[in-house]
């Protein structure tokens, strides 16, 4: 049987961390739709994300533990969250933002009883990105943007425990931190309905590392819809004197994206 431990450290931080949205998505999928360059255009896309998550993750100092769950091990434990992102365009330029919040709550009995007969979790995890972006290349298929912003980070973890020695004994772990990120996105109609769409971001600064990549197909319902299906990965890798978080995330990504 594991140890509370192990146990523990696979909960506390990988769970809530493969639902970001993080990470979650950075920017959203651009439509292709040529742009008015004399007016403001706005975009706003509700999301989601099955990532599965792989990598090594510790909490309250105690040692760094490998983890490899699927989507299907996580979403037993969420009980809150959301994935919005959206964006402002005028002409070539883009202001485009991202913001997920996730709630996990579990409990699991000690494997002897001894010091305690429960241990209860709560992990909050939300994340923020802001960026500017500029078109470099253009045409009546496609366009390719330039994109530079920061993302936060920010977690936090409650654990408790119930009955025994330790009952009524509670701590807190958090952390919050910002990078820096840079980047790419882009669009390319392949029929006036379906389309390419696509984002490569990269960067570092509370993390040693940040980075996040993303490819799809989209299909175009009108001038005001649009769906798109793909598949994302992202990378972080944070620490702290008690925190360790050096994961991957990756899955299918679909999404709706409304235009207006």
């Amino acid at each position: 049987m594991r140890s509370t431990a192990v146990y523990l450290s696979l909960l506390l931080f990988a769970v809530p961390s493969a639902v970001r949205a993080a990470d979650i998505a950075p920017v959203i999928a651009p439509q292709p739709k040529v742009e008015d360059p004399d007016r403001w255009t706005f975009s706003f896309s509700p999301y989601f994300w099955a990532a599965g998550i792989t990598g090594d993750t510790a909490v309250f100092g105690l040692p760094e533990v490998y983890t490899d769950q699927s989507f299907g091990d996580i979403l037993q434990d969420i009980d809150f969250g959301f994935m919005m992102a959206g964006e402002a365009r005028y002409g070539p330029y883009s202001i485009v933002g991202d913001m997920t919040y996730a709630r996990i709550t579990t409990d699991s009995a000690t494997p002897r009883g001894v010091l305690a007969d429960e241990v209860d979790l709560k992990s909050e995890t939300f994340t923020a990105m802001l960026g500017i972006g500029y078109t470099v290349l253009e045409d009546e298929k496609g366009r390719l943007d330039v994109i530079g912003g920061i993302k936060l980070w920010s977690v936090e973890t409650t654990i408790s425990f119930g009955g025994g020695p330790l009952g009524g004994v509670s701590n807190r772990d958090d952390a919050t931190w910002v990078d820096a990120m840079a980047g790419i996105r882009g669009v390319y109609s392949i029929t006036p309905t379906i389309y390419l769409t696509g984002w490569g971001l990269i960067g570092a600064g509370g993390a040693d590392l940040d980075w996040d990549v993303m490819g799809g197909v989209g299909y175009k319902w009108n001038d005001t819809v649009s769906a798109f299906l793909g598949y994302r990965a992202l990378g972080v890798n944070y620490s702290n004197d008690t925190l360790t978080n050096d994961i991957v995330e990756h899955g299918p990504i679909m999404g709706v994206v409304l235009h207006f």
